[in-house]
């Protein structure tokens, strides 16, 4: 019989669609399904993992449909790439986001604006999303040199939160994350061609200048659009650790008892945290890509140009790979970094050479860094809804976490 397509009950169940399909066949490491009518694989595990971030199975090119690029990722972005031309353009965010450096100086940003920013929320209630994501915006702008091209802090992580916000439905929040992509390519691009008119030297005038004068695999530079969508893919994915901030927040109310760890613990407990939130918080549900040749996984055939998808979601509550996986628990990772397999909230693999996040150093020190923040938080948590739905993508507890913060206690 034809496999049923699961296009519907993706958009109704959410995070929750992966690891139901695989119950429901009793959890196999490989589930053979269909998507908006195409022939899937949905595969799950460490071994999967290996399978998929290799590029020997799995392609990018062509796997993301038009309106994700168009909302989220941005065409001729880098995600969308494979071969030489995916390890030419990785090289340009190598090297601005994977030096101590680079994860240092921004770290520090964020950390500047997070104390000013506190500063004016007394005497205020504030929602916690929002707040975190405007502090990101404007340290991320600062940090890349395009706060003059882009506008205010509380507009580019309105727009940033609108492309991750927008992407996975349909409907006024997509719309409002395409118009939200082609306000920021616009004004991006516009700062690119300014850099190269003033004739500054290729790589010179930090992040704006490297990316302005970053020549692709074949020797010539980004067309101005192309330049402003990887620009954002620096900024875009900055603005998003609100989502995990405000987890963070979520995780400190719900189990009280870490708060005096991660004051007391120092910068190892502290990234031990930040390892627990993007393991214990859904953040992405599954990623996928395209066979690049008749394979074969988990016993079950693979035709060349199928979907291949890797559940995220599920490879974190996995008690076979997670003890006890609902119990939040820094202890975890306390002393020792995950594997390249194991925690792949940001994908998996060589984040240098393959399709994982070069960001996901800056994730985790950013992370790392505002966790502590908030447990010194002078603020209550006032009655609010803070239910995360898991049927919603993304999701983020209902009220975006309300603070009330006293003028002085």
């Amino acid at each position: 019989m034809p496999l049923a397509d699961s296009t519907l009950p993706l958009l109704a169940r959410g995070y929750r669609w992966a690891p139901g399909l695989r119950r429901r066949h009793g959890a196999p490491p490989a589930v053979r399904t269909r998507l908006m009518g195409r022939p899937a694989l949905l595969l799950h595990g460490p071994a999967a993992v290996g399978f998929f971030y290799d590029e020997h199975h799995v392609l990018r090119h062509g796997a993301l449909p038009g309106p994700v690029l168009d909302t989220l990722f941005g065409r001729g972005a880098v995600h969308t790439l494979d071969g030489s031309r995916h390890r030419g353009r990785k090289s340009l965010f190598v090297s601005l986001l994977m030096t101590d450096g680079a994860v240092d100086g921004l770290v520090s940003l964020v950390g500047e604006h997070w104390r000013r920013a506190a500063e004016g929320w007394r005497g205020r209630r504030v929602v916690l999303f929002d707040e975190a994501a405007a502090v990101l915006a404007g340290a991320v702008c600062e940090w890349t040199g395009t706060a003059g091209a882009v506008g205010g802090a509380r507009g580019v992580a309105e727009d940033c939160v609108a492309m991750v916000d927008g992407f996975a439905t349909a409907g006024p929040r997509h719309w409002k994350a395409r118009r939200a992509r082609a306000r920021q390519e616009a004004l991006l691009a516009g700062a690119v061609e300014e850099v190269r008119a003033a004739g500054g030297p290729p790589g010179g005038a930090g992040v704006l200048g490297a990316v302005a004068g970053h020549r692709d695999s074949d020797g010539r530079l980004l067309d101005p659009r192309t330049a402003a969508v990887e620009l954002l893919n620096i900024i875009r994915p900055t603005v998003a650790v609100a989502w995990f901030t405000v987890f963070a927040a979520h995780a400190l109310h719900r189990t009280p008892g870490v708060r005096a760890e991660l004051l007391a613990g120092g910068a190892p407990y502290a990234r031990a945290f930040a390892h627990e939130v993007r393991r214990s918080y859904p953040f992405v549900p599954f990623v996928g890509g395209l066979a690049a040749r008749d394979l074969r996984f988990g016993g079950e055939p693979v035709p060349e140009g199928a979907l291949v998808l890797l559940d995220v979601h599920g490879h974190h509550r996995d008690p076979g790979l997670w003890p006890d996986p609902h119990r939040f628990d820094p202890l975890r990772f306390l002393g020792r970094e995950p594997g390249p397999g194991e925690l792949i909230p940001q994908g998996g693999g060589d984040a240098r050479t393959g399709h994982r996040c070069p960001g996901e150093d800056i994730a985790v020190g950013l992370l790392a860094s505002l966790a502590p923040a908030l447990a010194r938080l002078d603020a209550d948590v006032p009655g609010q809804d803070l239910e995360i739905p898991l049927h919603r993508i993304p999701t983020r507890p209902r009220s975006g976490f309300v603070l009330s913060v006293p003028a002085r206690r």
